[in-house]
Protein backbone atom coordinates (compact mmCIF):
# COMPACT_ATOMS: atom_id res chain seq x y z
CA UNK A 1 0.00 0.00 0.00
CA UNK A 2 1.69 3.34 -0.96
CA UNK A 3 1.94 6.03 1.85
CA UNK A 4 2.58 9.51 0.42
CA UNK A 5 3.11 10.92 4.01
CA UNK A 6 3.73 9.88 7.40
CA UNK A 7 1.55 12.13 9.13
CA UNK A 8 2.67 13.86 12.39
CA UNK A 9 6.29 14.18 13.27
CA UNK A 10 6.09 15.46 16.59
CA UNK A 11 5.72 14.39 19.97
CA UNK A 12 5.74 14.68 23.68
CA UNK A 13 9.56 14.17 23.88
CA UNK A 14 10.17 17.18 21.40
CA UNK A 15 9.08 18.80 24.31
CA UNK A 16 11.94 18.54 26.51
CA UNK A 17 14.24 18.72 23.75
CA UNK A 18 16.49 22.59 23.61
CA UNK A 19 15.46 25.23 20.98
CA UNK A 20 18.71 24.78 19.36
CA UNK A 21 17.64 20.98 18.49
CA UNK A 22 14.54 21.62 17.00
CA UNK A 23 15.53 24.22 14.82
CA UNK A 24 17.04 22.65 11.55
CA UNK A 25 19.95 24.28 10.39
CA UNK A 26 19.44 27.45 7.47
CA UNK A 27 20.20 24.85 4.41
CA UNK A 28 17.86 22.41 5.60
CA UNK A 29 14.82 24.54 6.73
CA UNK A 30 15.37 26.08 3.18
CA UNK A 31 14.97 22.58 1.60
CA UNK A 32 11.99 21.25 4.27
CA UNK A 33 9.92 25.08 3.17
CA UNK A 34 10.56 23.65 -0.53
CA UNK A 35 9.54 20.26 0.19
CA UNK A 36 6.29 20.81 2.23
CA UNK A 37 3.10 19.45 1.13
CA UNK A 38 2.85 16.01 -1.63
CA UNK A 39 2.77 18.42 -4.54
CA UNK A 40 6.33 16.61 -5.66
CA UNK A 41 5.08 13.52 -4.88
CA UNK A 42 2.37 13.08 -7.38
CA UNK A 43 4.73 11.72 -10.30
CA UNK A 44 5.30 8.97 -7.65
CA UNK A 45 1.59 8.35 -7.05
CA UNK A 46 0.48 8.29 -10.88
CA UNK A 47 3.23 5.83 -11.57
CA UNK A 48 2.07 3.08 -8.75
CA UNK A 49 0.25 0.52 -9.74
CA UNK A 50 -3.32 1.11 -8.75
CA UNK A 51 -3.68 -2.22 -7.32
CA UNK A 52 -0.42 -2.22 -5.43
CA UNK A 53 -1.34 1.34 -3.82
CA UNK A 54 -4.67 0.38 -2.02
CA UNK A 55 -3.33 -3.26 -0.68
CA UNK A 56 -1.00 -5.25 1.03
CA UNK A 57 1.70 -4.04 3.42
CA UNK A 58 2.27 -0.23 4.04
CA UNK A 59 5.42 1.43 2.05
CA UNK A 60 7.68 3.78 4.15
CA UNK A 61 6.19 7.25 3.44
CA UNK A 62 7.39 8.62 -0.13
CA UNK A 63 7.99 12.32 1.40
CA UNK A 64 10.76 10.59 4.31
CA UNK A 65 11.52 8.52 1.16
CA UNK A 66 12.66 11.66 -0.82
CA UNK A 67 14.34 13.51 2.09
CA UNK A 68 16.76 10.47 3.12
CA UNK A 69 17.48 10.00 -1.13
CA UNK A 70 18.32 13.83 -0.78
CA UNK A 71 20.54 13.26 1.71
CA UNK A 72 22.32 10.77 0.60
CA UNK A 73 22.81 12.70 -3.08
CA UNK A 74 24.44 15.38 -1.13
CA UNK A 75 26.69 13.81 1.21
CA UNK A 76 27.99 10.96 -0.92
CA UNK A 77 26.97 8.28 1.76
CA UNK A 78 26.21 5.07 0.43
CA UNK A 79 22.81 3.42 2.13
CA UNK A 80 24.28 2.01 5.50
CA UNK A 81 25.88 4.91 6.40
CA UNK A 82 23.21 6.82 5.50
CA UNK A 83 21.11 5.46 7.92
CA UNK A 84 23.70 5.55 10.67
CA UNK A 85 24.20 9.03 10.36
CA UNK A 86 20.38 9.77 10.13
CA UNK A 87 19.69 7.79 13.21
CA UNK A 88 22.47 9.41 14.94
CA UNK A 89 21.45 13.21 14.45
CA UNK A 90 18.15 15.00 15.59
CA UNK A 91 18.60 17.73 13.07
CA UNK A 92 18.44 14.80 9.90
CA UNK A 93 15.84 13.05 12.01
CA UNK A 94 13.85 15.74 11.92
CA UNK A 95 14.67 16.81 8.58
CA UNK A 96 13.57 13.43 7.14
CA UNK A 97 10.12 13.67 9.12
CA UNK A 98 10.90 10.26 11.47
CA UNK A 99 9.20 11.01 14.83
CA UNK A 100 12.16 10.68 17.71
CA UNK A 101 9.78 7.05 18.85
CA UNK A 102 10.38 5.49 15.35
CA UNK A 103 12.90 3.81 13.71
CA UNK A 104 15.16 4.79 10.37
CA UNK A 105 13.95 2.80 7.68
CA UNK A 106 16.35 0.10 6.78
CA UNK A 107 18.74 0.34 4.57
CA UNK A 108 17.29 -2.99 2.11
CA UNK A 109 14.32 -0.99 2.23
CA UNK A 110 15.49 1.89 0.36
CA UNK A 111 17.61 0.68 -1.82
CA UNK A 112 14.95 -1.52 -3.40
CA UNK A 113 12.87 1.54 -3.16
CA UNK A 114 14.93 3.29 -5.68
CA UNK A 115 14.65 0.73 -8.39
CA UNK A 116 11.67 0.20 -7.98
CA UNK A 117 10.60 3.83 -8.79
CA UNK A 118 12.88 4.01 -11.12
CA UNK A 119 14.47 7.23 -13.44
CA UNK A 120 11.42 8.30 -15.01
CA UNK A 121 9.40 9.24 -11.50
CA UNK A 122 12.41 11.42 -10.45
CA UNK A 123 12.85 13.40 -13.97
CA UNK A 124 9.01 14.30 -14.07
CA UNK A 125 9.68 15.30 -10.50
CA UNK A 126 12.54 17.36 -11.68
CA UNK A 127 10.34 18.63 -14.70
CA UNK A 128 7.49 19.66 -12.17
CA UNK A 129 9.92 21.59 -9.87
CA UNK A 130 11.18 23.43 -13.11
CA UNK A 131 7.51 23.84 -14.38
CA UNK A 132 6.97 25.63 -10.64
CA UNK A 133 9.98 27.38 -10.39
CA UNK A 134 10.02 29.34 -13.94
CA UNK A 135 8.85 32.87 -13.21
CA UNK A 136 9.75 33.95 -17.16
CA UNK A 137 9.32 32.27 -20.73
CA UNK A 138 12.68 34.08 -21.95
CA UNK A 139 15.49 32.17 -20.26
CA UNK A 140 19.06 31.83 -21.82
CA UNK A 141 20.60 28.32 -21.24
CA UNK A 142 23.55 26.45 -21.85
CA UNK A 143 24.43 22.38 -22.87
CA UNK A 144 26.86 20.23 -22.83
CA UNK A 145 27.22 16.65 -23.33
CA UNK A 146 29.16 15.40 -20.23
CA UNK A 147 31.09 12.60 -22.53
CA UNK A 148 32.46 9.41 -20.79
CA UNK A 149 30.74 9.63 -17.43
CA UNK A 150 32.63 6.39 -15.89
CA UNK A 151 30.18 3.83 -14.46
CA UNK A 152 32.91 1.29 -14.10
CA UNK A 153 35.92 1.80 -11.54
CA UNK A 154 38.54 -0.09 -13.24
CA UNK A 155 39.06 -1.22 -16.78
CA UNK A 156 36.55 -4.23 -17.96
CA UNK A 157 38.23 -7.36 -18.82
CA UNK A 158 35.47 -9.34 -20.08
CA UNK A 159 37.17 -12.17 -21.30
CA UNK A 160 38.75 -13.02 -17.60
CA UNK A 161 35.70 -12.28 -15.30
CA UNK A 162 33.47 -14.36 -17.85
CA UNK A 163 35.29 -17.89 -17.08
CA UNK A 164 35.34 -16.64 -13.26
CA UNK A 165 31.33 -15.56 -13.11
CA UNK A 166 30.23 -18.68 -14.51
CA UNK A 167 32.14 -21.20 -12.35
CA UNK A 168 30.93 -18.95 -9.74
CA UNK A 169 27.42 -19.51 -10.52
CA UNK A 170 28.08 -23.06 -11.43
CA UNK A 171 29.18 -23.31 -7.35
CA UNK A 172 26.16 -21.90 -6.43
CA UNK A 173 23.90 -24.04 -8.56
CA UNK A 174 25.67 -27.57 -7.84
CA UNK A 175 24.21 -27.24 -4.09
CA UNK A 176 20.85 -27.31 -5.49
CA UNK A 177 21.57 -29.36 -8.40
CA UNK A 178 22.86 -32.08 -6.44
CA UNK A 179 25.61 -34.61 -7.05
CA UNK A 180 25.95 -36.13 -10.79
CA UNK A 181 25.53 -32.58 -12.38
CA UNK A 182 28.22 -31.70 -14.93
CA UNK A 183 31.03 -29.71 -14.04
CA UNK A 184 32.00 -25.94 -14.92
CA UNK A 185 36.13 -25.57 -13.95
CA UNK A 186 37.16 -22.35 -12.76
CA UNK A 187 39.58 -21.52 -15.88
CA UNK A 188 40.52 -18.02 -14.69
CA UNK A 189 43.89 -19.00 -13.44
CA UNK A 190 44.50 -20.22 -17.44
CA UNK A 191 42.84 -16.67 -19.11
CA UNK A 192 44.95 -15.04 -16.44
CA UNK A 193 48.05 -16.44 -17.27
CA UNK A 194 47.69 -15.13 -20.94
CA UNK A 195 46.82 -12.01 -20.22
CA UNK A 196 49.94 -11.58 -18.12
CA UNK A 197 52.11 -13.07 -21.41
CA UNK A 198 50.28 -10.51 -23.68
CA UNK A 199 51.41 -7.56 -20.94
CA UNK A 200 54.66 -8.95 -21.67
CA UNK A 201 54.54 -9.21 -25.03
CA UNK A 202 53.58 -5.95 -25.86
CA UNK A 203 55.81 -4.48 -23.13
CA UNK A 204 58.70 -5.65 -25.16
CA UNK A 205 57.95 -3.47 -28.57
CA UNK A 206 58.66 -6.41 -30.97
CA UNK A 207 57.79 -6.83 -34.41
CA UNK A 208 55.98 -10.00 -33.36
CA UNK A 209 53.72 -8.23 -30.77
CA UNK A 210 50.57 -8.09 -32.93
CA UNK A 211 50.78 -11.65 -34.12
CA UNK A 212 51.76 -12.94 -30.36
CA UNK A 213 48.53 -11.10 -28.76
CA UNK A 214 45.99 -12.03 -31.35
CA UNK A 215 47.28 -15.58 -30.80
CA UNK A 216 47.01 -15.08 -27.12
CA UNK A 217 43.58 -13.26 -27.40
CA UNK A 218 42.66 -16.32 -29.69
CA UNK A 219 43.57 -18.82 -26.58
CA UNK A 220 41.52 -16.99 -24.04
CA UNK A 221 38.39 -16.93 -26.61
CA UNK A 222 38.91 -21.14 -26.35
CA UNK A 223 39.43 -21.49 -22.78
CA UNK A 224 36.35 -19.19 -22.61
CA UNK A 225 34.33 -21.40 -25.05
CA UNK A 226 34.97 -24.55 -23.30
CA UNK A 227 33.21 -23.17 -19.97
CA UNK A 228 30.66 -22.10 -21.57
CA UNK A 229 29.72 -25.16 -23.32
CA UNK A 230 29.82 -27.24 -19.24
CA UNK A 231 27.54 -24.12 -18.39
CA UNK A 232 24.98 -24.56 -21.08
CA UNK A 233 25.02 -28.97 -19.56
CA UNK A 234 24.48 -27.37 -16.17
CA UNK A 235 21.36 -25.37 -17.22
CA UNK A 236 19.96 -28.21 -19.21
CA UNK A 237 20.54 -30.90 -15.74
CA UNK A 238 18.97 -28.05 -13.69
CA UNK A 239 15.95 -27.22 -16.01
CA UNK A 240 15.46 -31.47 -15.84
CA UNK A 241 15.48 -31.95 -12.39
CA UNK A 242 13.24 -28.70 -11.61
CA UNK A 243 11.11 -30.98 -9.85
CA UNK A 244 8.65 -30.97 -6.45
CA UNK A 245 10.14 -29.44 -3.95
CA UNK A 246 12.39 -26.82 -4.34
CA UNK A 247 11.83 -26.29 -8.31
CA UNK A 248 11.22 -22.83 -8.26
CA UNK A 249 15.27 -22.07 -6.60
CA UNK A 250 16.32 -24.58 -9.75
CA UNK A 251 14.55 -22.71 -11.87
CA UNK A 252 15.86 -19.17 -10.63
CA UNK A 253 19.52 -20.56 -10.62
CA UNK A 254 19.44 -21.75 -14.30
CA UNK A 255 17.98 -18.40 -15.83
CA UNK A 256 20.83 -17.03 -13.92
CA UNK A 257 23.40 -19.30 -15.01
CA UNK A 258 22.11 -18.65 -18.49
CA UNK A 259 22.28 -15.13 -18.51
CA UNK A 260 25.63 -15.19 -17.33
CA UNK A 261 26.27 -17.59 -20.27
CA UNK A 262 24.73 -15.66 -22.78
CA UNK A 263 26.71 -12.63 -22.12
CA UNK A 264 29.77 -14.95 -21.81
CA UNK A 265 29.18 -16.21 -25.35
CA UNK A 266 28.82 -12.88 -26.62
CA UNK A 267 32.78 -12.07 -25.00
CA UNK A 268 34.10 -15.21 -27.09
CA UNK A 269 32.40 -14.35 -30.43
CA UNK A 270 33.65 -10.96 -29.58
CA UNK A 271 37.24 -12.69 -29.39
CA UNK A 272 36.71 -14.32 -32.48
CA UNK A 273 35.85 -11.42 -34.51
CA UNK A 274 38.78 -9.60 -33.25
CA UNK A 275 41.33 -12.72 -33.97
CA UNK A 276 39.96 -13.08 -37.22
CA UNK A 277 40.18 -9.19 -38.23
CA UNK A 278 36.22 -8.42 -38.01
CA UNK A 279 34.81 -5.24 -37.03
CA UNK A 280 32.93 -5.37 -33.74
CA UNK A 281 30.14 -3.02 -33.40
CA UNK A 282 27.94 -2.66 -30.14
CA UNK A 283 30.84 -3.99 -27.69
CA UNK A 284 29.70 -5.55 -24.81
CA UNK A 285 32.53 -4.60 -21.82
CA UNK A 286 31.40 -6.03 -18.70
CA UNK A 287 29.87 -8.76 -17.82
CA UNK A 288 28.15 -6.85 -14.39
CA UNK A 289 27.20 -3.77 -16.36
CA UNK A 290 26.74 -4.97 -19.81
CA UNK A 291 24.97 -1.93 -21.13
CA UNK A 292 27.97 0.32 -20.45
CA UNK A 293 30.55 0.91 -23.70
CA UNK A 294 33.50 2.23 -24.45
CA UNK A 295 33.73 5.54 -24.83
CA UNK A 296 36.15 7.31 -26.78
CA UNK A 297 37.52 10.23 -25.09
CA UNK A 298 40.92 11.76 -26.64
CA UNK A 299 42.19 12.76 -22.92
CA UNK A 300 46.35 12.02 -22.20
CA UNK A 301 45.13 10.85 -18.82
CA UNK A 302 42.53 8.41 -19.98
CA UNK A 303 41.87 8.14 -23.42
CA UNK A 304 38.67 5.49 -23.31
CA UNK A 305 36.63 5.58 -20.60
CA UNK A 306 33.74 3.19 -20.02
CA UNK A 307 30.08 3.67 -18.85
CA UNK A 308 27.35 6.24 -20.55
CA UNK A 309 27.23 9.51 -22.17
CA UNK A 310 24.81 11.89 -20.41
CA UNK A 311 23.71 15.55 -21.98
CA UNK A 312 22.76 18.09 -19.06
CA UNK A 313 21.27 21.48 -20.06
CA UNK A 314 21.47 24.60 -17.21
CA UNK A 315 18.01 27.26 -17.49
CA UNK A 316 19.82 30.42 -16.09
CA UNK A 317 17.80 33.73 -16.03
CA UNK A 318 20.68 35.87 -17.03
CA UNK A 319 24.55 35.20 -18.31
CA UNK A 320 26.24 37.06 -15.13
CA UNK A 321 28.86 35.81 -13.88
CA UNK A 322 28.63 33.14 -11.31
CA UNK A 323 24.86 32.20 -13.07
CA UNK A 324 22.92 29.25 -11.05
CA UNK A 325 20.04 28.17 -12.45
CA UNK A 326 17.86 24.73 -12.79
CA UNK A 327 19.21 21.57 -14.31
CA UNK A 328 16.75 19.55 -16.93
CA UNK A 329 16.91 16.02 -17.00
CA UNK A 330 19.47 14.46 -18.59
CA UNK A 331 19.40 12.86 -21.89
CA UNK A 332 21.25 10.26 -22.44
CA UNK A 333 21.56 6.84 -24.43
CA UNK A 334 23.50 3.21 -24.99
CA UNK A 335 26.34 3.79 -26.23
CA UNK A 336 28.91 6.90 -27.50
CA UNK A 337 25.91 9.17 -28.37
CA UNK A 338 26.80 12.80 -29.81
CA UNK A 339 25.86 15.91 -28.44
CA UNK A 340 23.78 16.42 -31.72
CA UNK A 341 21.85 13.00 -30.79
CA UNK A 342 21.01 13.79 -28.17
CA UNK A 343 19.79 17.22 -28.46
CA UNK A 344 15.91 16.24 -29.93
CA UNK A 345 15.38 14.79 -26.24
CA UNK A 346 16.96 17.93 -24.63
CA UNK A 347 14.52 20.27 -26.79
CA UNK A 348 11.54 18.37 -26.31
CA UNK A 349 11.87 18.54 -22.71
CA UNK A 350 12.56 22.47 -23.43
CA UNK A 351 8.69 22.54 -25.07
CA UNK A 352 7.10 20.54 -23.06
CA UNK A 353 7.92 22.89 -20.20
CA UNK A 354 6.51 25.46 -22.36
CA UNK A 355 9.90 27.54 -21.59
CA UNK A 356 11.23 29.94 -24.82
CA UNK A 357 15.08 30.49 -24.52
CA UNK A 358 16.65 33.45 -26.03
CA UNK A 359 20.37 32.48 -25.88
CA UNK A 360 21.96 29.06 -26.16
CA UNK A 361 25.75 28.64 -25.59
CA UNK A 362 26.86 24.90 -26.53
CA UNK A 363 29.65 23.06 -26.76
CA UNK A 364 31.98 22.87 -30.14
CA UNK A 365 30.42 18.80 -30.90
CA UNK A 366 27.08 20.37 -31.80
CA UNK A 367 26.02 21.47 -35.48
CA UNK A 368 24.09 24.88 -36.11
CA UNK A 369 21.72 23.28 -38.44
CA UNK A 370 20.42 20.79 -35.65
CA UNK A 371 20.10 23.57 -33.23
CA UNK A 372 18.30 25.71 -35.46
CA UNK A 373 15.65 22.54 -35.84
CA UNK A 374 15.01 21.90 -33.21
CA UNK A 375 15.33 25.01 -30.98
CA UNK A 376 13.88 27.41 -33.32
CA UNK A 377 13.08 30.76 -32.24
CA UNK A 378 16.67 31.81 -30.60
CA UNK A 379 17.96 35.13 -30.96
CA UNK A 380 21.74 34.06 -30.50
CA UNK A 381 23.17 30.72 -30.78
CA UNK A 382 26.82 30.65 -29.78
CA UNK A 383 28.55 27.41 -30.25
CA UNK A 384 32.26 26.91 -28.83
CA UNK A 385 34.73 27.14 -31.77
CA UNK A 386 32.62 27.88 -34.36
CA UNK A 387 31.53 31.18 -35.95
CA UNK A 388 28.88 33.05 -34.12
CA UNK A 389 26.65 35.80 -35.26
CA UNK A 390 27.05 39.27 -33.25
CA UNK A 391 29.60 41.76 -31.94
CA UNK A 392 32.68 41.19 -30.42
CA UNK A 393 31.44 41.68 -26.88
CA UNK A 394 28.64 39.60 -27.05
CA UNK A 395 30.82 36.68 -28.02
CA UNK A 396 33.21 36.81 -25.53
CA UNK A 397 30.32 37.39 -22.66
CA UNK A 398 28.70 34.08 -24.23
CA UNK A 399 31.82 31.95 -24.28
CA UNK A 400 32.92 32.72 -20.84
CA UNK A 401 28.53 31.67 -20.23
CA UNK A 402 29.37 28.60 -21.57
CA UNK A 403 33.03 27.70 -20.08
CA UNK A 404 30.29 27.57 -16.79
CA UNK A 405 29.16 24.72 -17.50
CA UNK A 406 32.10 23.00 -17.07
CA UNK A 407 32.18 24.32 -13.70
CA UNK A 408 28.66 22.87 -12.65
CA UNK A 409 29.74 19.26 -14.19
CA UNK A 410 32.53 19.93 -12.14
CA UNK A 411 30.71 20.99 -9.29
CA UNK A 412 28.12 18.04 -9.97
CA UNK A 413 30.70 15.63 -9.77
CA UNK A 414 32.35 17.08 -5.96
CA UNK A 415 29.21 17.65 -4.28
CA UNK A 416 26.48 15.56 -5.87
CA UNK A 417 28.76 12.29 -6.54
CA UNK A 418 28.07 12.38 -10.66
CA UNK A 419 31.33 11.40 -10.99
CA UNK A 420 30.45 7.30 -11.17
CA UNK A 421 27.27 6.00 -10.86
CA UNK A 422 27.33 3.27 -8.67
CA UNK A 423 23.71 1.36 -10.05
CA UNK A 424 24.27 -0.69 -12.65
CA UNK A 425 22.85 -0.64 -15.98
CA UNK A 426 21.72 2.21 -18.17
CA UNK A 427 18.48 2.56 -16.19
CA UNK A 428 20.50 2.54 -12.99
CA UNK A 429 22.35 5.31 -14.26
CA UNK A 430 19.41 7.52 -15.26
CA UNK A 431 18.04 7.26 -11.79
CA UNK A 432 21.66 8.19 -10.37
CA UNK A 433 21.84 10.96 -12.28
CA UNK A 434 18.12 12.06 -11.94
CA UNK A 435 18.80 12.02 -8.24
CA UNK A 436 21.48 14.20 -8.69
CA UNK A 437 19.81 16.62 -10.64
CA UNK A 438 16.91 16.98 -8.47
CA UNK A 439 19.20 17.87 -5.23
CA UNK A 440 21.18 20.13 -6.76
CA UNK A 441 18.14 22.34 -8.34
CA UNK A 442 16.51 21.65 -4.87
CA UNK A 443 19.56 23.37 -3.65
CA UNK A 444 19.80 26.16 -6.22
CA UNK A 445 15.79 27.32 -5.09
CA UNK A 446 16.83 26.59 -1.46
CA UNK A 447 19.94 29.31 -2.23
CA UNK A 448 17.49 31.78 -4.01
CA UNK A 449 15.11 32.14 -1.35
CA UNK A 450 17.91 32.49 1.59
Amino acid sequence: MLRLSGGQVETLFDLGLPIEVRELPADLAALDRLLEGTALLEPIARAWDPLAALRGRPTIPMDRFVRLMLIKQRSGWGYKTLVREVSDSLHLCRFCLIPLAERVPDESTIRKLVRRIGPEVIEEICRELIATASTGPRRPHRLDGGRGRRALPHRPRPGRRATRALAAERARARRLAGDGTPRVVDRSRAVRARLRALSRTLARRTGQGAQVALRLTGEGGVIARRSIREARRLVAALRRRARGRGARAKLAAAARLEQITGRAATVAEQIRQRVAGQRISDRLISLADPDARPIRKGKLRAPTEFGYVVQLAELTESTRRGARGLILPAATKIGAAAESDLLPATAADIHRLGLSPREVALDGGFFPNGVAEHLPGLQRTFIAGRHSAGSARTIRRLARYRVGIEGRISHLKRRYELRRSRLRGHAGCRTWVAWAVLAYSLDTLAIRGA
